[in-house]
């Protein structure tokens, strides 16, 4: 699906979703390194879901500070992933501010269901209308490893 690229602008604070902006190497030495959730993630696996995703980068002037990432089939669900504002710049509203802006790209609208993991960041999505899983017991999963053969 070809997307139209889309840049929001704050001051000297830009969200954009144009992938030839991203500072790649930036972006998965924070994964990799500094997120709990992706620790040791490899350059490849890290690149693929780049390519496979809706990115979302923030940037101070040129220097990228954050980024989001959204899965998904633009018709029914969206899965937002690997957010981050980085150390020196939290605390200012970009995360807020970046959240806005995904939820308000003409491509997510009218979506079904939206969904997340967070260990630690609830009271920000929580602004947004998201919340703990009303029917737990619907839900399943798997790790890669359980589903390799």
């Amino acid at each position: 699906m070809n997307l139209p690229l889309l840049e929001y602008n704050r001051g000297d604070y830009v969200v954009s979703t144009d992938s030839s902006r991203l500072d790649l190497r930036s972006i998965h030495k924070f994964l990799a390194q500094e997120a709990y959730w992706s620790q040791g993630i490899k350059f490849e696996v890290f690149l693929k879901s780049i390519e496979n995703s809706l990115c979302f980068g923030l940037y101070h002037r040129e220097t990228q500070i954050g980024f989001a990432r959204i899965i998904s089939d633009y018709a029914t669900f969206a899965y937002l992933a690997d957010v981050f504002v980085a150390q020196g710049y939290r605390r200012h509203g970009l995360g807020k501010w970046l959240i806005e802006c995904i939820i308000d790209h003409p491509a997510l609208k009218g979506l079904r269901r939206w969904m997340l993991v967070t260990r630690d960041a609830h009271g920000l999505y929580q602004q947004f209308g998201f919340q703990g899983i009303n029917q737990p017991e619907f839900f399943m999963e798997a790790s890669g490893k359980e589903l390799s053969s």
